[in-house]
């Protein structure tokens, strides 16, 4: 899922600070929900109850808007590299590991700090 940020999606970025309204991106409240936010260059999905959140540039050439996510796997359409949800690479060309950002929920507001 690709909803950008602005105006109605719930999602602020501003600096090193991204803000998430979970009553808004509705997807995230569930076990394997994500979103790519494509202007924090983000990735982040919730894993049991945990929302973890992960760089989007993808370190093997450097691809940051063409993911997918399944079976708890991001997928980097541009060549092939999969990564777990933690970041560590499962399949290749990507050698190295997505870098992992703080996150921290209050109320319905998640935010993610890079």
């Amino acid at each position: 899922m690709n909803p950008g940020t602005g105006s109605g999606t719930g999602i602020s970025v501003s600096g090193n600070k991204i803000t998430v309204d979970l009553s808004i991106q509705k997807d995230l409240n569930a076990d394997g929900g994500w979103l790519l936010i494509t202007n924090g260059k983000t990735l982040v999905s919730k894993v049991g109850s945990e929302f973890i959140a992960l760089t989007s540039v993808c370190t093997h050439s450097g691809c940051d808007t063409n993911w997918s996510f399944s079976n708890a796997t991001y997928n980097c359409a541009c060549h092939g590299s999969k990564f777990d949800t933690q970041g560590n690479v499962v399949s290749g060309p990507a050698t190295q590991p997505l870098k992992v950002y703080d996150t921290a929920v209050s109320g319905n507001i998640l935010t993610i700090t890079k």
